[in-house]
């Protein structure tokens, strides 16, 4: 089956790095400012092309990725889920490169309970086309890359992340069947990759929250909190793939009529789910898309979905407290939530950071550094309270 067609790209140019580099290096006069209003100049979707300096990184993933989604549709896994789905690891050798696959056999069976066929994901994984890189204002170190079609998003993680991801692997696909809408991103694959006898890197790859991307107007990320949460709106170029953050948001409301009580409940069961686990930092992506006349009213573009979302434990005492919900007929519906007049993209990322003795010192030290001010490092519990309430807060 061929790879869905892409909406417009919202691409700035195929390769800002070129450019930068020989700018970069002429000498020492450029100061912090410079760089901060060169990193704001630089902002969105660029397509990795032969000039840019991602590019073999990108190409080796591409034909990497290719060869063990082929490896999963060659030998799919067979029976009931077992403790070794999680703990398997294989690795296939390329020339100059090997690429690791984390947990194979258990992503294999959440990507089919989606209903995400694996041709498709190899099509939009593999080097049909080439990865965009986004750039954005987040303050992490990692590389973010979209498929050529926009569907999937691929993220660099640190060792320890890609540790915390795995060891709560098995009680994440629990939540999700327990939950089959939750608004957690779906993470599909996990992945180490080698070149030569270098050291190894690790990304993990997820369905994008913003798919289909044509139509989205504005874009957030939202903590619930005020310190370092405001991005300088681009006013002169509209087509700037921009992530907004809580400060920008003051003034404005999501308006999902009905379907306000689930997205409350469903938040509330989500966060308690990342609280148990120790979770804090993570986001809730928002996004804004005004609804054509003929989208607009009940029931024009739902559907009632039980086997297209995340199946496995339908167990009848537990039916009741899954807190389905009527999906939009729409593609990414899982993360499609419309209201009277907007449709609106929502879900959780960020799923890795927990608060060990570094985030406890972390928390401390902001403490004494932003007096009366709100910032993202407290404790699991005040945090899943505190996103809860900004739901509330700025729905109606």
């Amino acid at each position: 089956m061929a790879a869905p067609s892409p909406g417009p790209r919202e691409v700035l140019a195929c390769s800002p790095e070129a450019g930068h580099r020989a700018t970069a290096s002429r000498s020492g006069r450029h100061n912090l400012l410079w760089r901060l209003r060169d990193k704001q100049s630089r902002l969105g979707l660029f397509e990795i092309g032969p000039g840019h300096e991602l590019h073999r990184l990108t190409c080796m993933m591409q034909a990497g990725l290719w060869d063990a989604i082929q490896a999963t549709m060659d030998h799919p896994p067979t029976g009931l889920s077992s403790h070794e789905d999680f703990s398997e690891v294989l690795t296939q050798v390329h020339e100059g490169f090997e690429l690791g696959t984390l947990a194979g056999p258990a992503f294999a069976r959440l990507r089919s309970s989606l209903g995400l066929a694996e041709e498709d994901y190899q099509a939009a994984l593999g080097p049909e086309g080439p990865y965009l890189q986004f750039l954005g204002t987040s303050r992490s170190k990692a590389n973010f890359f979209l498929s050529h079609d926009q569907r999937f998003f691929l993220k660099t993680q640190r060792r320890r992340e890609m540790r915390v991801l795995l060891a709560h692997l098995p009680r994440y696909v629990q939540h999700l069947q327990r939950h089959p809408h939750s608004l957690l991103s779906r993470l599909l694959g996990m992945h180490s990759l080698r070149v030569a006898q270098g050291r190894k890197k690790y990304f993990i790859v997820m369905q994008s929250i913003f798919y289909p991307t044509s139509r989205i107007a504005e874009r957030y990320d939202i903590k619930g909190c005020e310190v370092n949460r405001w991005v300088e709106p681009d006013t002169k170029d509209s087509s700037l793939v921009l992530v907004l953050k809580d400060l920008n948001f003051q003034g404005k409301t999501i308006n999902l009529g009905p379907q306000r009580s689930w997205l409350l409940h469903q938040v509330e069961l989500d966060t308690a789910f990342l609280r148990e686990l120790n979770m804090l930092d993570y986001s809730l992506l928002l996004a804004f898309q005004g609804l054509h006349q003929d989208e607009r009213g009940p029931g024009s573009s739902l559907i009632f979905c039980v086997t297209r979302s995340v199946q496995g434990t339908l167990i009848p005492e537990e039916s009741e407290g899954q807190n389905r919900r009527l999906l939009p007929d729409v593609p990414n519906a899982l993360h499609v939530l419309d209201g009277p007049e907007q449709r609106y993209f929502l879900g959780l990322v960020d799923l890795a950071t927990v608060y060990g003795l570094r985030k406890r010192l972390e928390h401390l030290w902001k403490t004494l550094r932003y007096p009366g001010r709100t910032f993202s490092t407290v404790s699991p519990a005040h945090y899943a309270r505190r996103l809860c309430q900004w739901v509330e807060a700025h729905t109606e």
